[in-house]
């Protein structure tokens, strides 16, 4: 089993920045896929990025140059870098792996832009 546990998110002022982090726990195999998703009120959860363990980024045309996904595979640890922020990026934001034998989601993360 693993367990996601996201943190950073918050309330901030369009044109801001947060940090989103996503802890994995459990039997993680070395090959695997992490990713972040979002969902706004009233739409479908949709991708923001992907990085796989060998590093390997894609990030939607939506948040590209202004989002940054990273990881640190010692730490089985997810980031989100989220500067510029817009207040169409409201949303809740879910960290996701993949693996051989199972796809997990974490519980999500509450990030809301004032305009």
């Amino acid at each position: 089993q693993v367990q996601l546990v996201e943190s950073g998110g918050g309330l901030v002022q369009a044109g801001g920045s947060l940090t989103l982090s996503c802890a994995a726990s459990g039997t993680i195999f070395d090959a695997n896929m992490m990713g972040w998703y979002r969902e706004a009120p009233g739409k479908q959860r949709e991708l923001v990025g992907t990085i796989n363990s060998a590093g390997i980024r894609y990030v939607s045309d939506s948040v590209k140059g202004r989002f940054t996904i990273a990881r640190e595979n010692a730490e089985n640890t997810l980031y989100l870098q989220m500067n510029s922020l817009k207040p169409e990026d409201t949303a809740v934001y879910y960290c996701l792996l993949q693996q051989p034998g199972g796809t997990y989601w974490g519980q999500g993360t509450q990030v809301t832009v004032s305009s």
